[in-house]
């Protein structure tokens, strides 16, 4: 893959694509991860930094990855605005806590996704805001990966809705290499993927290598083991993108 190539490519799709449905402006959560690191240079490169507003969403989270979303916005000069979650979501958490005991094991898979869909809540919010206040339209950006899309690595109702991604088609290999010629900070482009919604990393929770679902992708020998952990994570998750399979 030529980095400068895609790039291009992506920059043209975007100015076409704006301009066709005459939308004005962009919206993208800048969590401190490559992925909308990369969105975010692309756009501001596409749409010039005045028409992109970068918000960070804290919510019980690390100082960290607050930090590297400032070495993003400082690199390429857009808005910035930070919404803090936290105590949106304690609130939520407290009014759960009056239907039942529940425990901590119970909680933990809908406490994890509940993050996510506040956040994408809170895009689409600022998004309708922004729209009313430049007279232009905004739209969502995603940021998730081809890899991450496959296996179903993403919250459905949270990160896994946008009104475009032009990431979706990368895979995290790819979305590196089209960040480093856009020259994106490498304390986040090299930074070990992680949700940011508790300690372990992607690949630790997913239990295969980013590198072995893009050898899978790709159509190379993988391990059994590893090629057996795609195919059950990706029709598991089929549902996240609506598709439902029924057999004759």
């Amino acid at each position: 893959m030529n980095p400068k190539t895609e790039t291009e490519k992506i920059v043209t799709f975007i100015r076409k694509y704006f301009k066709e449905h005459k939308i004005g402006g962009v919206v993208i959560g800048i969590s401190g991860g490559k992925d909308s690191a990369v969105a975010a240079a692309l756009f501001t490169k596409a749409l010039k930094k005045e028409n992109v507003l970068g918000i960070t969403m804290p919510c019980h989270s690390k100082k960290t990855d607050k930090k590297d979303a400032e070495l993003v916005r400082k690199k390429y000069g857009f808005e910035m605005k930070d919404i803090n979650l936290t105590d949106t979501f304690d609130t939520y958490k407290k009014e759960i806590e009056k239907l039942g005991n529940y425990t901590e094991n119970q909680l933990k898979n809908s406490d994890i996704n509940l993050k996510p869909r506040l956040r994408m809540s809170t895009l689409y919010y600022l998004a309708a805001l922004y729209t009313k206040i430049k007279g232009k339209t905004y739209v969502v950006a995603g940021t998730g990966n081809k890899c991450e899309i496959y296996v179903g690595y993403f919250t459905k109702g949270g990160d896994g809705m946008s009104d475009i991604n032009i990431l979706s088609n990368y895979t995290v290999s790819e979305v590196i290499e089209i960040g480093k010629y856009l020259d994106v900070p490498k304390e986040v482009l090299y930074k070990k993927p992680s949700d940011g919604l508790g300690k372990l990393t992607d690949e630790e929770k997913l239990g295969v290598t980013y590198r072995e679902i893009e050898d899978y992708l790709a159509g190379k020998q993988i391990s059994k083991e590893a090629k057996t952990k795609i195919e059950k994570l990706h029709t598991s998750n089929l549902h996240k993108k609506g598709i439902v399979l029924l057999e004759r």
